[in-house]
């Protein structure tokens, strides 16, 4: 099979792979659609040890299944995969167990090629109908959507009569301000500096502050997902929170930097990490996909996955403004 390999920092090679072989309890997906993530592009500029080289990355996946049981159906893969008798399972918590395991890390190959090998009971089944881009949102969607109800668990009132605000325009970033707008959140405005994926935010219908002062009437939010991580973001959302209010950190970049744990203290304000999803919670975001709760899902770019490290390096000079670019093997 054909497939996009990393095989040193910075470096992707389109060449030749042998076929994945399912193991027990696997089967084999024809790959659609691959959307290139964030963690992606940390693994390709070689800044996580997860991830080593030579490796086929990419876990944002759809397409149709070979063999087995599910044989013939399209489906959106979730590419978390956890043993059944992990005690972080049991508990309803599989994606916080240290035993989990996810495409595009070993001992799992990622779906940057024509096939991926996964879990039976991770494929999810989709229409015919639905374009194969649009099922590969599932998986970062499922992350916003984990993302938006942890935090709004951790606020313990209703998201109708919340203000929230979204740090970052990216897939994530964006994908919590629609998941946010589905779930009837009272306001919610998202900050993103870049204009191209300003752009795209509003033709997402998301409402937009260039700074956290011309977005909601007095700058304070209640629930704020900051989806970039950057010491800058940290400052600006434990600026902005309300006393009582709720931080999600969503974003991957390393450090500590920005954050204010004395007015965090103070104030009552609540900081939490956000990491992947549960298993319903994936069945649920590809069901509210295959109803178009999310809108028109145009934010996203198709390339081919021969042309991979060209829209890498189109990713990193910025030159893409769409919040997401999905590869088409």
């Amino acid at each position: 099979m054909k497939a996009l390999v990393q095989t040193a920092p910075n470096t992707l090679v389109y060449r030749d792979e042998p076929q994945p072989e399912p193991r027990a309890g696997e089967a084999l997906v024809r790959v659609e659609a691959v959307g290139i993530c964030g963690s992606d592009m940390h693994a390709i500029h070689g800044h996580d040890a997860r991830r080593p080289t030579p490796i086929i990355l990419g876990h944002e996946a759809a397409g149709r299944v070979l063999d087995g049981p599910l044989a013939g159906q399209r489906v959106a893969v979730n590419p978390l995969w956890v043993p059944a008798d992990c005690a972080f399972a049991r508990e309803g918590r599989p994606h916080l167990s240290p035993r989990r395991e996810i495409l595009s890390m070993p001992p799992r190959p990622g779906a940057f090629a024509e096939w991926v090998r996964a879990p039976i009971e991770n494929l999810c089944v989709i229409p015919e109908a639905m374009p194969a881009q649009h099922a590969a949102l599932a998986e970062p969607i499922a992350v916003a959507y984990h993302a938006v109800h942890h935090g709004a668990r951790l606020l313990g009132r209703p998201l109708p009569g919340a203000r929230c605000l979204v740090l970052g325009g990216g897939a994530i970033g964006l994908a919590c301000a629609l998941v946010l707008r589905q779930a009837g959140a009272g306001e919610v405005w998202l900050i993103e500096p870049n204009p191209a994926r300003r752009e795209t935010a509003l033709r997402a219908g998301i409402a937009l502050a260039r700074a956290p002062e011309d977005g909601p009437e007095d700058g304070s939010a209640d629930l704020i997902l900051d989806a970039v991580g950057h010491a800058a973001t940290r400052a600006a959302a434990c600026r902005i929170a309300r006393p009582g209010g709720v931080i999600v950190h969503a974003g991957l970049l390393p450090g500590a930097d920005g954050l204010d744990v004395r007015r965090i203290t103070l104030q009552e304000i609540t900081l939490t990490g956000t990491y992947c999803y549960t298993p319903a919670e994936f069945r649920t975001v590809v069901a509210l996909l295959i109803g178009g709760r999310f809108g028109a899902l145009d934010w996203l770019e198709t390339r081919p996955l021969a042309e991979g490290a060209a829209a890498v390096a189109d990713i990193d000079a910025g030159r893409v403004a769409a919040a997401k670019l999905v590869l088409i093997p």
